[in-house]
């Protein structure tokens, strides 16, 4: 994808301040970023992409740094690196106009999508269906399907599109199965919002270090994940046991999904609230307000389904359904132009960095 003038502007005021660091190698001990820029001395715009997906906005170079304002170098590299990330996710995933948009009016967009996509559950729901159980007597299995199975694939074909121009563009080469585990692990354990050093990230406290950022990531992650994998079983158990929901709490969906709804509603509690204290000036502050939209949709996501399964047997389980119905299509149609695509941007820039380091290692000495 082509740039334009203001992409090309970040990405030679990033590679400004990169060539300065990388002269400099104070924090070449810091996260991966600095390991990956000790490589080369001349820098593609592709590395430049590569380096802004791998920064994590620990932002522990900016308070180590002694090139920072009032130097005259001005150094700010997380936010230079912040710009660039934000711009290549833009760029690399179509229509980057719908992207561009949320960055810029989150809240709304996504609040007018709920409150549509609600309106549409409700009076689907007024139809019910002759025959079902739990969820299914306000809203057939069927229709559910046949509304969220293209409402989650093609917001990840997209998002595939864009990872595929991404790995040529920042020249990664043929995949290798042991990057991909090595990428895989760094993921798991977010071990760069320490600074890759254990000490924590200095986010929201300055020149202090925290692990708290690092913990709530951690939290929405694997919440996440366990729903993710609660909505897995239920399906296996649908289709392959022939056990339709609704199901008792002792069942694998309850089990995964109940704590994974928890573990998301506290990390976005602790996620919005950090983001409240950090240093907008040290991020990309033109999508502050479409970064806090994306934390708040995944809270309302997790605590509309806590909800849900809490007014089992009430009269609110109709409305409460139509809510946390609109909630979830609206993360998945909203998902390659929000925040929420950082996550495939950075698990595929971790494997792509383990990829080149084991090309590298691989390649015959001069």
């Amino acid at each position: 994808m082509s740039l334009d003038l203001l992409q090309l502007d970040q990405i030679q005021e990033a590679r400004r301040q990169i060539e300065i660091c990388n002269a400099c190698r104070y924090c070449e001990g810091f996260c991966s970023v600095f390991p990956a820029m000790t490589r080369q001395k001349a820098f593609a715009d592709g590395d430049i992409t590569h380096l802004a997906n791998l920064c994590h906005n620990c932002r522990g170079c900016y308070y180590s740094c002694q090139y920072t304002e009032p130097h005259e170098f001005a150094l700010n590299l997380p936010a230079a690196l912040a710009e660039v990330r934000v711009a290549s996710w833009e760029r690399l995933i179509q229509p980057q106009a719908v992207a561009r948009l949320f960055h810029a009016q989150g809240v709304a967009m996504a609040g007018l999508l709920i409150a549509l996509l609600a309106g549409f559950f409700w009076a689907l729901a007024a139809l019910k269906p002759d025959a079902g159980d739990g969820f299914y007597a306000y809203l057939a299995h069927n229709t559910m399907v046949a509304l969220f199975v293209p409402a989650f694939v093609t917001p990840l074909a997209l998002i595939g599109f864009g990872l595929r121009s991404y790995w040529r563009e920042v020249g990664a080469g043929p995949l290798r199965m042991a990057a991909v585990w090595a990428g895989l692990h760094d993921a798991a354990r977010l071990k760069n919002l320490s600074g890759g050093q254990g000490q924590g990230c200095n986010f929201e406290e300055g020149d202090r270090y925290s692990d708290r950022r690092r913990i709530h990531h951690q939290l929405m992650m694997y919440g996440f994940l366990l729903c993710f994998a609660s909505t897995s079983t239920a399906t296996v158990m649908h289709y392959g046991l022939n056990w339709p929901a609704p199901y008792p709490w002792w069942a694998p969906p309850k089990l995964l999904g109940v704590p994974g709804g928890v573990m998301m509603t506290i990390g976005a509690i602790g996620l919005g609230w950090l983001k409240t204290k950090a240093d907008p000036a040290l991020g990309a502050a033109r999508v502050w307000g479409g970064e806090m939209a994306f934390i708040l949709l995944l809270g309302l996501v997790a605590s509309t389904g806590l909800a849900l399964y809490l007014a089992t047997g009430t009269g609110l389980v109709g409305p409460l359904l139509a809510l946390h119905l609109a909630c979830v299509m609206t993360l998945f149609l909203l998902m390659p132009f929000s925040k929420m695509v950082h996550g495939f941007f950075r698990l595929t820039a971790l494997i792509a960095e383990a990829n080149t380091k084991a090309q590298t290692k691989a390649a015959p000495k001069a």
